[in-house]
């Protein structure tokens, strides 16, 4: 594994941890040239499918851009890059058990506001606001209306 730090291919394994769910090994690295530590983490490849754009375009699957995305959510909250790397976790297996040789990214979109409803809902409106492209303060108010009638439940003022 190459160092961050500079770039030397020397290194030794300090500690490895299964990750809570099982899909991933987390590996602590010291580089053996200048002693920087670094973690990797290492993942079963799947094959995963094409993502059909709303414009019609098809890209891979890129699980870091999600997980860069998910980044910008949730910046300045109380949640961990480990949980942020679980919920894309979940997501990309659902997408891999699927099968698909093509997946929509409204569906991608739709499994990932579902997770973050749950966890942050701060987190929820600021990815949904970039998702769903929201052009103007309406559509902000009425998405969090729906957030605040969800919380509130059936029945309830």
């Amino acid at each position: 594994m190459k160092c961050p730090a500079c770039g030397d291919l020397q290194d030794k394994v300090i500690d490895s941890r299964l990750s809570k769910n099982g899909a991933a090994i987390r590996r602590r690295r010291e580089c053996l040239a200048c002693g920087r530590r670094f973690t990797t983490y290492e993942r079963i490849e799947e094959q995963m499918p094409m993502v059909i754009k709303k414009d019609g375009r098809r890209e891979p699957f890129l699980r870091e851009k999600i997980v860069d995305g998910l980044k910008k959510a949730f910046q300045k909250r109380p949640v961990s890059v480990t949980e942020i790397e679980e919920l894309v976790d979940e997501v990309a297996r659902e997408v891999a058990e699927a099968g698909d040789r093509e997946v929509t990214a409204v569906f991608l979109g739709e499994r990932i506001m579902e997770r973050l409803r749950d966890m942050d809902e701060v987190a929820y409106v600021r990815f949904a606001s970039v998702y769903r492209s929201f052009r103007d303060v309406t559509q902000f108010v009425n998405e969090l209306e729906a957030l605040l009638a969800r919380r509130e439940g059936p029945g309830q003022p």
